[in-house]
């Protein structure tokens, strides 16, 4: 967001914008028409109501959410439904924890790939969710009209909720759709946001690691790249259409409406289109956040997981089992590995930090002269707030990612102690220190049944490996304690130090050993005999409940009026920006995990001094970047095979290549992995997957000169899909435009 001083008159500084520009903005579908004149200069064909339209189909009934049944509303990635029968695409890392719950050392998916032939042959995913948008609509008026600035922050949250849920219950009634309002501009404004979600969602096939992955860390956020990430699903529905659990009678998704592929040529300056549910943005997150963000949250995030990417590495490398229970674990863990440490890179070489300066001081100049004080105390009130945390901040970061995130035991063993010694107390009052007497009599000791969490406890164990456990333990331990602040420091840790004189291999042996939560035998025992005493002593149970408390503790360290005045100078601060520019340029909201359209097109880019970037790779660059003894560029013998013989069937570009991927300046952030790169007239030409490391700051500052969007080609999926893996069955649905 880069705001610009022009004019000053009458003794009011007014600050205009620079002009807004396509590429920039993840943009609300129902107000996509305010942006119409620009997306049809860019080279738009279609209308508004061709993406969004509550009467008819269009183009939003095609973009599916992938969540889970536990959280349908936050979307991990997106998807696109290209049949009339439900067939959706997506990337293969937002399939690659999938294709690892269904791999063994017998079907290793993840190194073979998998593909299926007939829909008989598809895999279920219980729990996986797909979600379309049905209708959204302001209701800022509805929920805020109880709302005054002189609340305080608990109260004004209380009344949104209570508004909220009004809205949406009365959204949904008697329907089968979700509802959910979500805030938009930190709080100043209040969507509505309908949706269907189908519960049953099937693996229908995805081309192997080597393939889907290619480049691995070393490419990932980076360009030119040559990954071929995509992998597919299909929907299911109840044999009426209606959303369903997985049954053998359901019947797949006859969608309102599905994406073409293309086939076609592609050109650099073609218009291009992406729909999808990016997670978030903080584009009005100001200087004192900045350094927050740069200095704690991405400096400590990335330090720690470096001692466990570390170890992960050599464990997977060494052992073919433990590659595939730790494939999407590591995946997880190091992609915002990286993420961190590259968007620090280009926070300093954009000078962000000085841009963010500059705003608050033209917003400074504006907020002197209006007459609600609460907008010339909102950056005061975010300074301290921000300072206030610090310390706080940076000991959570510790303890999150070193212990309750770092190895796996400690946080499973607290949670599943707290609900065992619940269950456990209600059943035997005893265990309590409860003893009931009345009229001579006692309460009864009730058997206790913990029988209901068997099916989490294997779903955590089967791809648990204790020694890997253990190692992790004692290296992110020992890491923790050599870097917290001594006055945060766990008192397991100094305990620990002081007994074991800094061995913390030995101590987490002995911690281990002791636990009945170290691996799922130990641990079954229990479950046939629980009881309390065992809870109470187990030194896992205590060491993940201790830090566990701290941590939530923590957060109550800060006064509770900070930490309101913080949340009130953000919302207050946002409001001045958004007032400043009424008028003057369309702003979109951050990215909170909601259906949103960014536009732009298919653009190269030159990063630095002396170099320039095509905008498009071709399979020529696979093979030139092989190198057999490093699993990040293994390439599969059938492509070289195919490369030589130069079999593409009917997908080479007019020079005869094989095309990869292609770059854009579409504004894009995680969620978005997976979304739909579509044509000025609605066909399907590439999936996005990554953005570039030069312009990592985008999700805080958009950067329109270096911010590229890196899409898979559609040519490549499909000539994956037809030539490489004889998936014919798949082709035959689709509608290719050539």
């Amino acid at each position: 967001m880069k705001i610009r001083t022009l004019v000053i008159a009458m003794a009011l500084m007014v600050l205009a914008p620079s002009v807004a520009r396509a590429d920039e903005g993840m943009w609300l579908l129902s107000l996509i028409g305010k942006n119409y004149d620009d997306m049809r200069r860019a080279g738009f064909q279609l209308t508004p109501e061709d993406i969004y339209s509550v009467n008819q189909s269009c183009l939003k009934d095609a973009i599916v959410g992938l969540g889970n049944a536990g959280r349908p509303f936050w979307h991990f990635c997106t998807g696109e439904i290209i049949s009339s029968k439900g067939l959706v695409s997506t990337n293969h890392h937002c399939g690659y924890g999938k294709l690892q719950e269904h791999s063994t050392v017998e079907h290793d998916y993840l190194r073979d790939g998998f593909w299926a032939y007939t829909m008989e042959q598809e895999l279920p995913n219980p729990g996986l969710t797909a979600s379309i948008l049905v209708r959204m609509e302001d209701v800022t008026a509805q929920v805020t009209q109880s709302i005054t600035d002189d609340m305080s922050e608990a109260d004004r949250a209380a009344a949104l909720k209570r508004a909220c849920k009004e809205v949406e219950e009365k959204a949904v009634e008697g329907t089968q759709y979700a509802a959910q309002v979500k805030p938009m501009f930190n709080g100043n404004q209040f969507f509505l946001f309908v949706h269907i979600i189908y519960r049953d969602v099937r693996l229908v096939g995805a081309p192997p690691s080597s393939m889907g992955k290619f480049g691995g860390d070393t490419d990932n956020w980076s360009w030119p790249r040559h990954t071929c990430d995509f992998s597919m699903f299909r929907i299911y529905t109840a044999p009426d259409g209606s959303p369903a659990d997985y049954s053998k009678d359901n019947v797949p998704l006859n969608p309102k409406h599905h994406l073409p592929v293309s086939a076609g040529e592609l050109n650099d300056g073609d218009f291009a289109m992406v729909m999808g549910f990016p997670g978030t943005t903080d584009r009005f997150l100001t200087s004192y956040g900045l350094a927050e963000t740069m200095d704690v949250t991405n400096k400590l995030r990335y330090e720690i997981r470096t001692v466990k990417i570390n170890i992960l590495r050599e464990e997977m490398a060494a052992d073919q089992a433990t590659r595939i229970k730790y494939a999407s674990k590591y995946a997880s863990c190091s992609n915002y590995w990286k993420y961190s440490n590259e968007q620090n890179k280009a926070l300093r070489n954009l000078n962000t930090m000085e841009v963010k300066q500059q705003v608050e001081q033209e917003y400074s100049d504006w907020a002197r002269f209006q007459r609600n004080p609460k907008y010339n105390d909102a950056l005061g009130l975010i300074r301290e707030g921000y300072a206030a945390r610090r310390n706080v901040q940076e000991a959570q970061q510790y303890l999150y990612e070193g212990i309750l995130g770092g190895p796996e035991a400690v946080l499973f063993a607290a949670q599943m102690g707290r609900a065992f010694k619940a269950l456990i107390e209600a059943a035997q009052p005893e265990a309590k220190g409860i003893v009931q007497k009345a009229k001579g009599m006692v309460s009864k000791k009730e058997p206790v049944d913990l029988s209901a969490y068997r099916p989490r406890i294997a779903a955590f164990y089967k791809d648990y490996d204790e020694q890997v456990d253990r190692r992790l333990s004692a290296a992110l331990f020992g890491y923790v304690y050599a870097h917290i602040a001594a006055d945060q420091c766990p008192q397991f840790l100094l305990k620990a130090q002081k007994k074991y004189k800094g061995d913390w291999t030995k101590y987490v042996d002995d911690l281990y050993k002791k636990s009945l939560f170290a691996n799922q035998e130990s641990l079954a025992k229990f479950l046939d005999k629980p009881n309390a005493k065992e809870l109470d002593d187990d030194p896992l149970v205590k060491v993940g409940t201790e830090v566990l408390e701290q941590y939530i503790a923590l957060n109550g360290s800060v006064p509770r009026q900070t930490t309101e005045s913080l949340q009130r100078g953000i919302r207050s601060f946002t409001d001045g920006i958004l007032q400043i520019n009424d008028g003057k340029r369309l702003m979109a909201p951050d990215a909170n995990s909601t259906i949103r359209l960014t536009y732009g097109n298919v653009m190269s880019y030159d990063p630095k001094d002396g170099v320039s970037y095509h905008y498009y790779t071709t399979m020529d660059g696979i093979i030139q970047k092989e190198d057999p003894e490093n699993s990040e560029f293994n390439v599969p013998e059938r492509l070289k095979k195919l490369y030589k013989e130069k079999n593409f069937g009917t997908y080479a570009n007019r020079t005869g290549e094989m095309p990869a991927c292609f770059i854009t300046n579409n504004d894009i952030t995680g969620g978005n992995s997976g979304s739909p790169v579509i044509n000025g007239k609605g066909v399907l030409i590439g999936l996005a997957f990554d953005g570039n490391s030069e312009a990592m700051s985008g999700d805080i500052d958009f950067e329109e000169n270096l911010q590229r969007c890196i899409c898979l080609d559609s040519r490549y999926m499909l000539w994956v899909i037809d030539v490489y893996a004889g998936a014919k069955n798949l082709i035959a649905e689709m509608d290719i435009v050539r």
